[in-house]
């Protein structure tokens, strides 16, 4: 078969000899292909990994979910513990009519401890969420025993005290402890106004 004898008119293409309308034909649908698989296919594809991913993060976020919904019970049995450790230590807390005695329990189990003042200094309260801190800077001189009394009878007092930033330093047969005294009064309703914004 010679080529040159073929006419290439388009129009003509029904007389083109079989083999070049087969090859015409072949080239024809491998354009097409082409141009669909670019541009239709790709795109489906990247959806497709898209919806993939989607697909992994969805299931890992239900099983993280369905954990939590199997632990519930467990969560809610916790938090009524919880609530009911807070009333507890609520309790404990000090009114702030009950302050200024509790500053002379603080003074007075020093004092019964054996050591020395030499600097007892509340400090403004710090506003927290539902309470005032009331810190108590102090400065007691006394041997390490008297110190070690102090610290436990204020643990066994009836509100709540804490004892913060301790520095003990000798001082020839005494020590001097720097240190500063914590206690907590709560702020009024407001534990309640807590809980009832938890139940909305």
């Amino acid at each position: 078969m010679n080529l040159s004898e073929v006419n290439w008119d388009p129009n003509a293409a029904g007389t083109w000899p079989l083999a070049i309308k087969i090859a015409t034909l072949l080239l024809i649908s491998i354009i097409v292909a082409g141009a669909g698989f670019y541009y239709i296919t790709l795109d489906q594809l990247a959806e497709l990994e898209q919806y993939e991913a989607e697909e992994v993060s969805l299931k890992a976020s239900f099983e993280r979910k369905q954990k939590k919904a199997v632990n519930l019970p467990d969560y809610r049995e916790q938090l009524k513990q919880i609530e009911a450790s807070l009333g507890e230590m609520i309790k404990q807390m000090p009114t702030k009519a009950e302050v200024a005695n509790l500053l002379i329990d603080i003074s007075q189990t020093g004092l019964a401890s054996g050591l020395e003042f030499r600097l007892f200094k509340p400090a403004s309260a710090i506003r927290k969420d539902f309470y005032s801190e009331l810190p108590i800077k102090i400065n007691v001189v006394g041997r390490y025993e008297e110190i070690g009394l102090f610290v436990s009878g204020l643990a066994s007092l009836p509100r709540i005290v804490t004892v913060h930033d301790v520095a003990i330093s000798p001082k020839g047969p005494i020590m001097v402890m720097d240190a500063t005294i914590k206690t907590y009064n709560e702020e009024s309703g407001a534990v309640k106004k807590k809980k009832k914004g938890r139940r909305r």
